[in-house]
This record gives structure tokens, sequence and C-alpha cells, in this order.
């Protein structure tokens, strides 16, 4: 076998320099303008070391674990490490670069200068050959070769590295021994996804971030792009045009083009965010300098950029500013959805919406003619509104494609009138744009407007049209604006409900006509309302498609059914003729029902399912958002929600959705003062703010902190921060609670935060990274050995658990980095220096691949079909899609990991699940965030896997550290920790170690009770598994008195012939008998446990955030009664042999958290 050295170019010089510098170790930190301290972190590594590295750890993770103690800040962080062993001093761009011209002749295509570990300085020439070490220094410059014996040279860098250094073949195998204990997912670059920055960020002097010298960091940018750096600039709307424009007729085309798609919208999406971050610093001069602030535009990189205001006036009947900047939110996800659509023939910009310091900035790709002044008469725009709904545009070329878009999206052909009472019929939202662009292509535009108004919200607080307070100017607590319209999820699971009630009609319809076949059509409407009910799991993919539940199609022909709602309801049109204001009033009523559909089945249910414990439950802001986003919910109703939110059951959802609102006013009023404020005075804002929110109780009256050397720079600036008062913030978030959710906030509110959680909410929100610190939230002191004292008033307060507050106040106070130094000496709870870096956040319209999910969906439907070995086959190529097209770092690898990790699970493929599982946790740390819920819910699969999987020690270390993380999300007694903390016990129990199994029993047993009640079925479900675990742990007579409590609670509830009664009632029996033989005969404690006939339990997967354990893996069996549930767990808990009194354990563990709720088989 031959190595052929082929000629470098000097681009592929270039990328070999930078390729060598990371390889061996000699590129230093980045700090990045967009990408945050400590940014793609994972901690799975530091997780899994922690335990095991201790001196004489203890025989399992969980010893002396505390369930009261608050969440410890540091673990959100890995722990510090031994720095890499150095291969190189220095390896950077020579002073003499770039070659003269007459070299370049000769072959010359870089020079660069190499310091090596002892210390000798080199020059080196890049040449078309190879790299040879030349004859100049720093002050003379001869670059052609040395001669013999100092003559070196090689057609690779690196082989001419371990020419020149004696040392460096040592040293870099040291350096891959030591990369290669990390796990290879933890460092591999993330390309198309925006990597997670954490809230909490180490000290700067920590040696996880400190600051090196490196002179090639300025010198990356030549190196990578040129000289000339003309491989940067992009004409970003052609990629994307041409791009949707590639054939996809088979699979290879649709997987070369969804992976293109994918990564252009990444690299899209991350230069309109370094693009949006200048124009928010003001490093960019705008195109318009003398209009407002808020009317400049900017161009950056190709990208154009506006801020997401009124500036021009465009909104002012809608709401001013608030409305258009809802409306740029609304935009991106109307082009993400034409995105996902994917209609031939019908084009979007690149579109991204970037919230940094209090701005919001929309990016998007040129569209070619949009700037183009047309002639006289001619409108700007080709269909839809021109000028306000003055004018409006119906050019017939756009008829086709804004068809094929209306009827995916469930809206109506409809007819709307000019100012002139034109009519004109348009297939989409008057606001809907339609451009030829001068490239030819149909464009659509503004998106914000592709569903219905919310009337009934609009009625109720006064934004209608023609409401007193629309007509007499907005009150102090009418909603801030007329953007309130419906979400797209909403209307299509509105769109599913009307396809069942026609499809009971057309049923009913049959049985009228055809009564003598009673029995083969009650068989056929039993099928019918299964596959209705399955319809909206297998339509998440399939979005282009009109509604085909998989009806057999000879029965019914579901193409009759048609559903569409009028976008242009109730916003001010004027027909003119009778028949015309008749079809308007029908359409106008058709929109009220959806909005009744809304409140009265779409919230409650949600409430219900929440109750009952049958699904998943939200942890943070994130997921609550996410989960009301999901059943087409706005975050306007988070008030109605906790007014729902009534009983002990949903005190949980209710502490959240009052969070929720507190951080999202608290984001608006931050975002109020921080909009004009330069950069340098950012922090001062911040720290105060968040002082006046959380700190009140260590100073009542916080002082702003401000340089007043750095506030004389900027005369003009309004520093109103300043005289923000703790009484003054409660009053603006009150105000704008009651103004954007419609709830009167008890006065209480801001003693009954949990102030860690609320941080984490509002830096989350606002793209804020903190120091790591011991934050103190109250007044009281604190020494190392009583540190949880701290907590008596405040709980959830956060200790670093490395130094106790007392001396990190001392070092904060006298620090002298801190010019205020007299302000500093009264203690505030935050100070300027600990706003580390602000990231901005980023909404942007990335289709998912639609290929990849209908391999998955297939996979999933073989399986469920008991095709394993297709099933099987389907999902490894879904796995193989994803990864293709999504790159190996992904949110949506992330998730498909998850899902695989379960089924696999379910298959009893216990090593892959638990190596998907570990893919999943890392991926998703790395993209979605270290304390996200997903992530959360990763490491909790992670742990029951490795369990089922023989590795429970380790598995403990995850449970644990779940735990943990969970203290920091959302604090202590978290519903769905009921289930972890039972899979814990449950594991315990296999390590023999029934003490310590029996208190996280108990612990279980006690959020249980203060969730759902002493006397409900959850209750009685762990006190049957508790007084199993009693009788493990040699006590006889508790074991006794928990099963008599868990039978006389089945017995209340489910009367005595209830098989969870009688199974208790037989425990009962025999645990009684049990207890009666050890009093007289003692015996050994194996032949006891034999006798009460306990085996060990088995653990259960943790439900996603809003869906049963089923639907997360898949299989969701619709909800039925209480009873029917029962039945199910029941058959599970027997097992296969009805002998065997040990068979029946095992159930009780599974999913103690659910009221009842379904419980299919694992």
């Amino acid at each position: 076998m031959t190595l052929v050295e082929d000629p470098y170019t000097e681009k592929e010089a270039r990328l070999h320099v930078v390729r060598v510098r990371e390889l061996i170790g000699a590129a230093g930190d980045r700090t990045d303008t967009l990408h945050g301290v400590l940014s793609g972190l994972s901690l799975h590594d530091s997780v899994t070391a922690s335990e095991n590295s201790a001196d004489g750890a203890p025989t399992h993770p969980m010893t002396g674990y505390d369930f009261n103690a608050p969440g410890v800040l540091s673990n959100l962080l890995p722990q510090a490490q031994e720095p890499a062993p150095k291969t190189i001093k220095s390896i950077s761009v020579s002073p003499w670069n770039p070659p003269p011209y007459h070299l370049r002749q000769k072959g010359h295509l870089l020079y660069i200068q190499v310091t090596t570990n002892e210390g000798e300085q080199y020059q080196i020439t890049s040449h078309v050959s190879g790299f040879f070490v030349n004859k100049s220094s720093n002050a003379k410059f001869d670059p052609f070769p040395r001669g013999a014996p100092k003559a070196h040279a090689a057609h690779s860098l690196l082989n001419l590295l371990s020419e020149i250094s004696p040392a460096f073949d040592a040293s870099f195998k040291k350096l891959q021994e030591y990369n290669n204990l990390k796990e290879p997912l933890g460092t591999f670059q993330i390309t198309n996804a925006t990597p997670a920055s954490p809230w909490v960020v180490p000290n700067s002097t920590s040696t996880l971030v400190a600051h090196q010298p490196d002179i090639t960091r300025t010198q990356e940018s030549y190196l990578i792009s040129g000289i000339e750096n003309t491989e940067t600039l992009r004409d970003w709307n052609e990629e994307f045009q041409s791009t949707r424009e590639l054939p996809k007729e088979t699979v290879q085309d649709r997987v070369f083009r969804e992976r293109l798609t994918s990564k252009l919208f990444a690299d899209y999406n991350e230069a309109a965010a370094r693009g949006a971050i200048l124009v928010a610093r003001g490093e960019v001069a705008p195109l318009n300098p003398t209009e407002a602030r808020d009317a400049q535009i900017f161009v950056y990189n190709n990208v154009f950029f506006s801020f997401g205001a009124d500036g021009v006036g465009t909104f002012a009947s809608e709401g001013g500013d608030e409305a258009a900047r809802v409306a740029t939110g609304k935009d991106v996800m109307g082009v993400r959805m034409v995105n996902q659509l994917d209609i031939e023939g019908l084009f979007t910009p690149g579109t991204v919406v970037i919230d940094y310091m209090g701005k919001r900035l929309v990016g998007q790709s040129i569209v070619p003619g949009i700037f183009k002044q047309r002639d006289p008469g001619e409108n700007q725009i080709d269909y839809g509104a021109v000028d306000g709904k003055e004018v409006v545009a119906s050019d017939d070329r756009f008829v086709p494609v804004f068809e094929k878009l209306s009827k995916a999206l469930k809206v109506k052909k409809h007819a709307v009138w000019d100012k002139a009472g034109k009519k004109h019929v348009l297939e989409g939202s008057v606001e809907t744009k339609g451009l030829l662009g001068t490239d030819g292509r149909k464009y659509v535009l503004d998106l914000y407007r592709i569903t219905p108004l919310d009337i009934s919200w609009m009625e109720e607080f006064g934004t209608a049209l023609g409401s007193p307070e629309h007509v007499n100017g907005a009150s102090k607590k009418a909603y801030p604006h007329r953007m309130t319209v419906l979400r797209p999820e909403l209307v299509e699971a509105y769109s599913k409900s009307k396809l069942r009630e026609w499809v009971n009609g057309e049923l009913e319809k049959r049985r009228a006509a055809q009564p003598e076949k009673p029995d083969g059509k009650a068989t056929e409407s039993g099928a019918t309302k299964d596959s209705t009910e399955d319809a909206p799991e297998e339509e998440k993919t399939v979005t282009t498609t009109e509604e085909t539940p998989d009806f057999d199609k000879e029965r019914i022909d579901i193409s009759n059914f048609s559903f569409s709602l009028n976008p242009d309801a109730f916003s001010g049109q004027v027909p003119e003729t009778d028949s015309d204001k008749e079809e308007l009033a029908n359409d106008e009523q058709d929109v009220r029902l959806a909005c009744e559909f809304l409140r009265a089945t779409v919230l409650p249910e949600l409430i219900s399912d929440l109750k009952e414990g049958d699904v998943g439950f939200p942890m943070d802001g994130q997921s609550l958002s996410r989960l009301l986003h999901k059943r087409g919910i706005n975050i306007r109703y988070l008030g109605k929600l906790a007014v729902l939110a009534e009983g002990k059951r949903l005190e949980s959802l209710r502490a959240l959705t009052l969070q929720e609102m507190i951080s999202r006013a608290f984001k608006h009023v931050v975002s109020k003062y921080l909009r004009y404020l330069p950069t340098p005075l950012t922090a001062s804002c911040i720290a105060h703010l968040l002082n006046c929110l959380v700190g009140t109780g260590l100073n009542a009256k916080p002082k702003a902190d401000v340089d007043s050397s750095m506030a004389a720079l900027y005369p003009e600036v309004s520093l109103d921060f300043q005289n923000v008062s703790p009484e003054s913030l409660r009053q603006e978030i009150e105000g704008e609670i009651l103004r954007r959710y419609q709830y009167a906030i008890e006065s209480a509110w801001a003693t009954n935060i949990k102030p860690v959680q609320l941080l984490r909410e509002v830096s989350l929100k606002l793209g804020l990274q903190l120091e790591l610190k011991d934050y103190q939230f109250t007044a009281q002191s604190t020494n190392g050995t009583i540190e949880p004292a701290v907590n008596v008033h405040a709980k959830d307060n956060a200790p670093n658990g490395e130094k106790t507050s007392k001396k990190k106040k001392k070092a904060r106070d006298g620090s002298p980095a801190s010019i205020a130094s007299v302000k500093v000496s009264t203690p505030h709870t935050f100070v300027p220096d600990d706003i580390v870096n602000i990231v901005p956040v980023i909404k942007e319209a990335s289709p998912r691949s639609s290929l990849a999910e209908e391999a998955l969906e297939a996979g999933r439907i073989s399986i469920m079909q008991n095709q394993k070995k297709l099933g099987q086959d389907l999902l490894l190529e879904s796995l193989s899609l994803h990864e293709q097209i999504y790159g190996i770092i992904h949110p949506e690898v992330a998730r498909v990991y998850n899902t695989l990790s379960m089924l696999y699970y379910q298959l009893e493929e216990k090593e892959a699940a638990v190596e998907l599982a570990r893919k999943a946790v890392i991926v998703s740390e790395r993209t979605l965030g270290i304390d996200n819920a997903e992530t959360l819910l990763s490491y909790l699969n992670l742990g029951l896997f490795g369990h089922a999987n023989g590795d429970t020690k380790q598995a403990l270390i995850y449970i644990k550290h779940a735990l943990e993380l969970w203290k920091v999300i959302y604090g202590p007694n978290h519903p769905d920790s009921i289930t972890t903390i039972n899979n814990a016990a449950v594991m315990l129990q296999h390590l023999k170690e029934y003490h310590e199994s029996r208190l996280w029993f108990e612990a279980s047993l006690a959020v249980c009770e203060s969730v759902f009640g002493k006397d409900s079925i959850n209750a009685a479900t762990l006190l049957f598994q508790l007084a199993q675990a009693l009788a493990l742990d040699q006590d006889p007579k508790a074991a006794v008195n928990r099963m008599r409590q868990s039978y006389n609670i089945f017995l209340t509830s489910l009367g005595p012939t209830d098989k969870n009664t009688k199974e208790a009632e037989s425990w009962l029996e025999q645990l009684t008998q049990n207890a009666v033989s050890i009093a007289k005969h003692e015996k050994d404690v194996e032949a006891r446990r034999l006798r009460a006939g306990i085996t060990l339990g088995r653990t259960r997967p943790q439900p996603q955030v809003g869906q049963t354990a089923e639907a997360t893996s898949g299989r969701d069996p619709r909800k039925g009664l209480d009873s029917r549930s029962i039945d199910e767990l029941l058959k599970f808990i027997e097992g296969d042999s009805k002998s065997s009194t040990p068979k029946k354990r095992p159930g009780r563990n599974t999913n103690p958290k659910r009221r009842g709720g379904s419980s299919a088989p694992v």
C-alpha cells in the first residue's frame, strides 16, 4: 500500500494548520460573542466519575441522602479537572506571513512559528510539497530550508513537530489518553444546532474557564477564511430557495435535500444571531440613520435586520410596539409551519427572531425585489393587503400555491373588502402577503395571522373592535394588543373533534338506513372511533395532507368532510351584500365555536389529566409552556390556568403558573430598562433589578451599584433603573401580570416565591449567565457546620456546597474589582460582577425532517403490530436518518435517542436501551441544557435502564443527580418525583440495602401524601409497597400496620370486590401470620423473607411532560375510567403465574404516582 502525498494549495495549508492545532491541544479557549461561557457543556462524565473517584466510597451513592436539603447550584457545573498535557508551547502564524510575490511563485504558501516544550523556537515554511524548518529568525527573513544537521521536513505538520521536539511524541500520547477518558459525544463539535449555555457559570479564576494566552486566536479567521475573506459572505436567500427546489423523488434525494436544509438553517441562524448581537450593541451602521431608533434597518452578512417594534406605525391600531413584538414571534412560527409543509412553488425568506439585551431583532434573508420601487399604479405586494388593509391585491398567479397552503392550515377561502368597498376573494388571511420576487419565485410574507383571532378573549378583555375599552382608549388592565390569535395546534385539535362528530353522524345515518345489521355496524363504529382517536399521533408527521385517519375507505369516505376557519373573522371587514353578510356571520360563529372548544374542552382536559396524575407533570416554565402549546393553549391563558388549578393536587401546577407569570412579567420590566442602555451599564441594571426581586430578604432597600465614571461617558442615556425599589418593581410586575394574563396576583406573592427557581427562570428568559456563588436571599449568617440553617425562611436557597457564605461575602465585599466599594459594604444579594455574560435567546424556523419521522413512526407501528424484526430495522433506519440529516448533536436526535431507548427497553434489548439513553443524556445536555426538563428525564431513564441491565450502583448515581437537578429546577416534592424515589427504593432492595430502601419508600409516601392526600389510591399503592419493604427490613409489626392502612383505603375507595382490595387483604393475612410466627419461633432472616413471599420490584420509565408513559414510547391507550386502569395494573401485578405470590409485587413499583391512571404492561 502506497501513501500518496498530494501537493497542498494555500487553502489546504491553512486548514491543515487549524486542524493540527486542535489535534495537539494547542488551541486556547475561545471567547465567542454568540455562544456563552461553557456553551454545549455536558455533565455526564463528571456525574459518572463523581461517586467512583471518592476514596472509601460508601456501598451505594444514596448513603445519608437528605430529601429536604435545598438545591445546590454547584451540581450544575462539572468538577474541576486536571489541565490537559501540553504538547507544544505555541504554534501561530509567523510575523513574516504572507509570502511575498516572488516566493509565492516558488510554491511558498504560509509561514508559521512554533515554540516547543523544550523552549526552542522554529520558523516553518508551508510549501506546496509540505512543511520544512526554514532559516528565518525574528529579525532576519530567509524562508528557505535549513541545511544539515538541522534540516527537518515532512509532508504533515504533525510529523514535523515530532521531528523537532523530542518530548512531543510522549506528550501527544498522554494527550490522546487524556482525551480518551472523555465521552466522545461530550466533546464532538456542534454543527447543526445552537449549543445550550448554562445559566450558572464558574468564577473567572476557575480552571474550567481560565483565559489562556494564544496569539493565534486572533489569526483564526484568516486561517479559516483566507486574506480575502470571500468564503464567508453567502447569498442566503438564493441558497434557501435553490435548496427547496432540489429534487425529492427518491429516498436518496430526500436525504440529501433535508440534510442540506438542516445545515443551511443552522448556518443561517448562527449568522443572523451574530449579526443581531452586533446590531443590538450599536456596532452596525443603519441604512436609514435619520429615522427614529426603532424604525432603523440594517444589513449585515447579507441578512436584513429590523427591530421587533412598531417603528413606522404599521401596528398602531393593533397595539403598537406590543403588537409588533408579538407579530414577529408569530411570524417565525408561521414560517416554520410553511417550511414544514414544503409546498412546491411557494417560498419563504429565512427568518429568525433574536431577543438580546432587552431588544427584539428580526433577521431575514433579503428577498430579491422586496426593496424595488414599482411603477406608478403597481402595488408593492402582489397578493394580500398592501397599505394597512386599504388596498388589497389579488394576483391570480398566487391562487394555486396559496390554495394548497390554506388547505393544509385549515384556512377558509373568503372575501375581504378594500377601502373603496371592492370585494376580493382571498385564499389566505388579508395580512398574509404574496410577493413575486425579481427571481420569478412566489414568496409568502407576514405569516403572523394564519389562524383566527381569539374573539372570546378579545371580548372578555376589551380588545375586540367596538368594545368600550378599545373605543375609549386602553384602561390600566386592558390587554396590551389585538394580536391574540388561536394556536395552530388548537385549530388542528378542533378539526379532529369536528371530524369525529361528522364520522359519528355518518354512522348514525347508515344505521338508520340499514337497521338489519346491528352487530356489524356496532363493530364498525368501535373501529371508527378508535382510528379517529389514534389519528393525532399518526398525523403529527404528515402535516401536508388533510385529515385522513386510517379508516376503511369503503366504509366511510372522509373526503366529503371539510373544515376550515376564516382568519379574517372579527378583523373589521365590512361586507356589502346580504349573502356576504350571512357568510361572514357563519364564519364568525365557527370561530366562536373554536374559541369555546379551547375554553370548554381543552383547558379542562389538561387540568383533569394533571389532576389525575395520568401524564408527566411540568417542572419549570419551559416544560409548562411546551405542554400548553402542544395542547393548543396560548400563554396568555396562564391566569385562567392558575384559577382552575384549585385544590391540594394542583398546588404544584398553581405554583408553577404563578412563577411563570412573575418571571415573564419581570422579563418585560427588565427589557424596558435595558432596551436603550449601553452594554457597560447593563450588569448594574440587571443586578439591581434582581436585588429588588429576590434579594429583599437580605437588604430591603437595595441601591443600584453604578460606576459613575462609566455613566458619565453616556450623558444622554436615561438611568431610570436606579430609581426602582422593591415596592415599585412589585407594582410593575403586578401591573404586567394583570394586563398580560388578566390575573390579579395576591399581594403576598413576593414572600412566597422560591428564589432559586425564580432566579433560574428569569436567567433563562433573559439569557443571563450568573457566577456560581452561595447567593444569600435572607439576612441570616451561616457557617460551614450548619449551612442548611440558612434556609429556615428560604428553604430553596442554593448554597455552593464548597465555601461558607461568610467567607464568600467577605471575598466579594472586599473585592477591588468593585469600584463602588462604599456601596457594596451594605450587603446585596447580587453585585454587577455576578452578571458574567448575556447570551441571545433565539426563535428560529427550521423544519423537522419528515423522512426521519416517517421511518420512526413506521417502526413504532410495526412493533405495535408485533412485527418485531421489521420494527427494529425501521427504528435503526430512522436513527441513521436522524443522525445523517441533523448531525449527531441536535435536540431532535436527543429526542429520538430517548424514544428509541424506551422502545428497546420494552423489547428487552437492555444493553441497546442503556447505550441510547446515555447518548440521549449527553446530546440533551449539550443542546437543550444541563438542567432542562428533558435532560432530567433522560437521566432518570438512563438510571432505570442501567438498573435493568444489572448496573444498579451506577444507576443510583444517575438517579441521585436527577434528584439534585430537580431540587434546583422545581424544588422539593415534585409530583413525578414520587415515581423516581420509588424506583430508587426498588434499586436499593436489589442491593440488599433493605433498611435504606425502607427510608426511600417512606420518603416517596410522604411526597405522595403531600400531593395526592393520605386517602388517595396512590397512597394506598405506596403503603402496600412500604409494608413489604418493612417486612424485608425485619419490622413485621409496622408492615402489618401499613398493609392494613393500604387495605382500608382500597376498601373505602374501590369496594370489597375490587382486585386491589382483595390482594391487599390477602397480603394483610400473610403478613399478620408471618408476624405471629416470628414472635413465636425466632427463625433466620432469609426464612422469614421466604415466608413473606416477597421478591424485589421492577422499575418503570418516567413519562415525558404532558404524556403518559405509553405515549412517550409510542403506545398511548386512550384514558378510560379508573376501574379499567386498575384492572390493567392488576393484570400486570399478578404476572403470568397464579400460584406464585412473588409475582404480585413488581407492579406496585411501576407507577405509584398515578391515581389509578392508565398503566399498560411494559
